[in-house]
């Protein structure tokens, strides 16, 4: 079993089997590694990266989020496992650091775990959740977000807790198109604001806490969203429904069970990408494909994404966010059978057909990290 905790490593794979990108992107400290899934007949070419926020009233902040690459979990070769955990509150790095390993542990632990992977990612949340409050962590008021891709044969399992995001690239004649894998768990969500209304939670943004705005108001916008706020407190302010850890908003609501999506994997699926909420502030799930989908090599895509993400942040604030994002492109399996490289061969044809076919009226806007 191979795993990556929020670091980096070369690829082994022979790149012969690569598809020669139409763009490259200059990259530091990103790898492209590769994992196959045997059962179904595919590789999965894979690249993480983050990097820390830019706070220019803190020089010694340190990057929040974390990312797991776990391939073969339980030891089981069809089974890979990738993740983004976004750390917040004021020990926010420690609770991500935590629930990253942890989170693991539990899952590689669960002798019952492909039984049912559903139940299964419920309930390592709940103790790795557990687990962090009963650690020397204070998670009053910090806490992680998660979200987790397992692809298992020819599915994937997307647990999410939080305001990161998966999505999948879905092929749609010469271009692509953006399909969630999860859904923001946010008080805008009427689902989720009504379930913590009935927990006790008070949803105003700010303006209305300070009597700006009228708290009867249901309209909220981006520059002032809607938070969580104890009965007659100022506090915790949560922008999200659902973290690990966060003891004090849990009161209110905030919970650390997963929603779990379960999906086949088509072979219109071209690549998915998981990745925190710092991509996503002021790109939308359509942007990040339509980027991804520019360049063959996952490394590249992870660049370019990062760095447009980066200048979006610091043409709408003074700051950026951390930022953390996995591409994994789904490859056919590079094996010495017959069939299996006709299919490696026709589905990097398409592969490269669609990526050369994607129209471009301009090149990315994009900075060098």
């Amino acid at each position: 079993m191979g795993i990556v905790f929020g670091k980096l490593h070369r690829c082994c794979c022979p790149t012969s089997y690569i598809p020669r990108p139409p763009l490259r992107h200059v990259l530091t400290g990103c790898s492209t590694a590769s994992a196959a899934v045997p059962s179904a007949g595919l590789s999965l070419l894979y690249s993480p990266f983050t990097v820390p926020g830019f706070y220019p009233y803190k020089s010694d902040h340190k990057n929040e989020d974390r990312f797991v690459v776990s391939t073969n979990l339980q030891g089981r070769p069809d089974a890979h496992l990738f993740a983004v955990f976004d750390g917040h509150g004021r020990f926010g790095a420690q609770c991500s650091a935590f629930v990253s390993d942890r989170l693991v542990e539990v899952l590689n632990a669960d002798v019952n775990l492909f039984q049912d992977l559903v139940k299964g990612f419920e309930s390592a949340f709940r103790v790795t959740n557990s687990d962090l409050r009963q650690s020397a962590i204070d998670d009053t008021m910090s806490g992680t977000t998660a979200i987790v891709v397992l692809v298992f044969g020819d599915s994937m399992y997307v647990a999410n807790v939080g305001d990161s995001r998966a999505v999948a690239g879905v092929r749609r004649g010469t271009s692509v198109e953006a399909q969630n894998l999860s859904s923001d768990q946010k008080p805008l969500r009427k689902d989720e604001y009504e379930r913590v209304q009935k927990c006790g939670a008070r949803v105003l943004s700010l303006d209305q806490l300070e009597g700006i705005k009228d708290p009867k108001l249901q309209k909220w916008d981006e520059f002032d969203p809607p938070r969580l706020w104890l009965p007659n407190e100022q506090y915790p302010g949560t922008a999200f429904t659902r973290s690990v850890g966060d003891s004090v908003a849990e009161s209110i609501g905030v919970s650390a069970e997963p929603e779990v999506l379960v999906m086949k994997i088509s072979p219109e699926h071209i690549f998915f990408v998981v990745a925190s909420d710092g991509v996503f502030e002021f790109l939308s799930s359509q942007d990040v494909v339509e980027m991804a989908a520019k360049f063959a090599d996952p490394q590249d895509a992870c660049s370019a994404i990062a760095a447009e993400s980066y200048r979006r942040w610091l043409t709408n604030d003074t700051r950026t966010d951390d930022i953390t994002i996995i591409v994994v492109h789904i490859e056919g399996l590079h094996n010495s059978s017959a069939d299996a490289v006709e299919g490696t061969s026709r589905r990097s044809c398409e592969r490269s057909s669609v990526i050369s076919d994607i129209k471009r009226e301009e090149r990315p806007n994009t900075r060098h990290l």
